[in-house]
């Protein structure tokens, strides 16, 4: 972990969503649970959090080969999503801090971006609820991309999308799957602890802090214009 004197120079911040900006995640890893066994494929909730990562369709895939047709790995995506929306659907929130953060952003002008493995309508569903559209320039979302994480190509298209080079951005994750997938694309990373312990990014990196959520970080903008977080 970085000295709380450290600070950190960066050019633009990319947020992965689920389990990074709301702590949605035993909510996907609950619905997978329910609907894996309707499939026949019993797993425990360890071995969901653990195997249970991605893309939808290239999840079924792995975890079935050609047993389902196209349509039907679309519709079991489908299918276990909608469930997850109608769950969520009242309990949806930001971690704490994570507001006054992007608004003290927003205020300095730093460019922001988001790139998620969610489908496209988890996607629009997340930002309409907790009405984010000022803050983002764009969202990448899994139906954007052919290659999901820890690939780096969704984090690439957000950089693309700002102007801004991938090893100058700051990515915000808290898999190690994403976390592979910034140090892939050779930016920096913070990891939020919600769904994943510190041991288990032990092997990745250019992490420079684990946190449980925003309410200890500070951006802000130097006099040369330059763009620091201090922690």
């Amino acid at each position: 972990m970085i000295s709380q004197k450290t600070k950190i120079p960066v050019k633009a911040l990319i947020f992965d969503m689920d389990g990074t900006m709301i702590d949605n995640m035993m909510i996907h890893h609950r619905a997978w649970q329910k609907k894996l066994k309707e499939l026949g494929l019993d797993m425990t909730l360890e071995e969901v959090k653990r195997d249970i990562h991605g893309v939808n369709n290239e999840i079924i895939r792995r975890l079935f080969g050609d047993r389902y047709t196209d349509e039907e790995v679309a519709q079991i995506a489908w299918d276990k999503e909608a469930a997850y929306r109608e769950i969520y659907a009242d309990q949806i929130k930001l971690l704490p801090g994570l507001q006054e953060f992007l608004d003290n952003a927003k205020k300095l002008g730093i460019p922001m971006g988001i790139g998620t493995a969610a489908p496209k309508e988890n996607a629009e569903f997340a930002i309409e609820a907790l009405k984010l559209q000022p803050f983002f320039k764009t969202v990448v979302h899994s139906d954007m991309v052919a290659r999901g994480k820890p690939d780096p190509q969704v984090f690439e298209m957000v950089a693309d999308d700002l102007a801004i080079k991938l090893e100058e951005c700051l990515v915000f994750e808290d898999s190690p799957t994403g976390a592979q997938a910034a140090a892939n694309g050779k930016s920096k990373s913070i990891v939020l602890t919600t769904t994943h312990t510190q041991n288990e990014f032990s092997a990745i990196n250019g992490i420079q802090n684990f946190m449980a959520d925003y309410n200890n970080i500070n951006l802000y903008k130097a006099e040369d214009e330059s763009f620091y977080l201090r922690f």
